[in-house]
């Protein structure tokens, strides 16, 4: 790590060269992957700028990641979390003035990538690879899973849903256009992040009943009322069981 005083005017988009990786871990990279090593304190002050993507002010920051502190500690404890990146490595990671921080333009964060997808897949975008968005979503990690500050948990619930609506959309549209194994990928992987919510076995089912494959869409409804009866006490719903009629039994 590069010590020293944070100083100077930020590189240029083009120069910064780093990834914010948020799904599943979090990590700084540089090219070719190399990792980036950091203190936590200026992890977390990393992580939350990407999270929020914007400009926030540093008396936000200090206050939401030091919520225990005393305005006056929060605030130094802001300064040295900053200092500890190194005047290199924070220039091209931070973009500072007096009042506000943001992460620099020029870098690249895993989780607003695939919240982009997703968002576009949910407004019914025709445009972009639905293959590549496919592998996006069902890849991706939940949002820093190890950390449990209130403004991670929150974050990642709402990033989890959203990823979850968009694989179930997925699913549905890609077993309309009659690709029904990308449309199963989409089912279980949206299954695999939220197992007891209907929607996603019925868009499953109804992929597997389109395909002919009617074994797996029994299997998956099985599945289904195991697990509802189980955790819930409860059965699938009506919608879930018209869904399996077309299957031959």
């Amino acid at each position: 790590m590069v010590t020293g005083v944070l100083a100077g005017q930020p590189v240029s988009p083009a120069d910064s060269g780093l990834r914010v990786v948020l799904e599943g871990r979090f990590a700084v990279a540089a090219a070719g992957d190399a990792q980036v090593r950091m203190p936590h304190s200026s992890a977390r002050v990393v992580a939350f700028l990407a999270v929020h993507g914007h400009r926030v002010s540093r008396v936000t920051v200090a206050d939401k990641l030091w919520s225990t502190a005393t305005t006056e500690h929060a605030a130094a404890a802001l300064r040295t979390a900053l200092w500890r990146l190194g005047p290199v490595l924070g220039r091209r990671l931070i973009v500072i003035d007096e009042h506000d921080l943001a992460l620099h333009e020029g870098v690249e964060i895993d989780f607003r990538a695939t919240a982009r997808c997703a968002r576009e897949i949910l407004s019914g975008s025709p445009k972009g690879d639905r293959t590549a968005a496919l592998a996006q979503l069902r890849d991706a990690g939940d949002l820093l899973p190890d950390w449990y500050d209130d403004w991670v948990v929150l974050e990642r619930e709402c990033f989890r849903q959203l990823r979850i609506d968009a694989l179930e959309r997925l699913c549905r549209e890609l077993s309309a256009a009659d690709r029904y194994a990308e449309a199963v990928q989409a089912g279980l992987a949206a299954v695999a992040a939220e197992p007891l919510r209907e929607g996603v076995h019925e868009a499953l089912i109804a992929a597997h009943v389109a395909e002919g494959n009617h074994a797996d869409a029994i299997r998956q409804y099985r599945l289904l009322h195991d697990m509802l009866r189980r955790h819930l006490g409860l059965a699938p719903s009506q919608a879930v069981r018209d869904t399996l009629a077309g299957a031959r039994w």
